[in-house]
């Protein structure tokens, strides 16, 4: 596989960028598809569940039932690559200041119940991403607020 090909995994997936619908639904999906590799065994209830829970929270309604499929599919497979870790947080930062850590951890519990084995790597997953939740950086802030802040500075 080459490095290009993965440089920004969810490029392809996002179609619209600047839905903060869309990327709280990547993250949703980023989260529980961790979850389900951790035991080396994806489950279509673990697929489903995840689904289930954007689809209940109304999260991305005009993303379709096959693109989330998809879209879990593509990120299930690519966490099982050496620099999985990478893709977690590059997915999970654009969304870093939406309440949605609670979320996060919600589904990624749900996920690890869903075939009704808990493996100790599911567990440890779930910690990961309660870490990650508390520690990753914010995302900066883009737009006129944030251009005339660096434009004073710069005078």
């Amino acid at each position: 596989m080459s490095d290009a090909k993965y440089s920004n995994p969810i490029d392809l997936e996002i179609t619209e960028p600047f839905s903060l619908n869309e990327q709280a639904a990547v993250a949703l999906v980023i989260a529980g598809a961790l979850v389900a590799v951790a035991d080396r065994r994806v489950s279509p209830v673990e697929r489903d569940e995840v689904i289930r829970f954007i689809r209940d929270r109304g999260w991305a309604p005009h993303i379709g039932d096959n693109r989330l499929f998809a879209m879990f599919d593509e990120l299930a497979e690519r966490l099982e690559e050496p620099d999985f870790a990478n893709v977690v947080i590059d997915t999970l930062r654009p969304v870093s200041d939406l309440p949605l850590s609670a979320h996060l951890i919600e589904l990624s519990e749900r996920v690890a119940a869903a075939d009704e084995d808990i493996h100790p790597h599911e567990v440890q997953a779930i910690k990961l991403l309660r870490l990650l939740t508390l520690v990753l950086p914010r995302a900066k802030q883009v737009g006129p607020s944030a251009t005339s802040a660096a434009s004073k500075e710069c005078a």
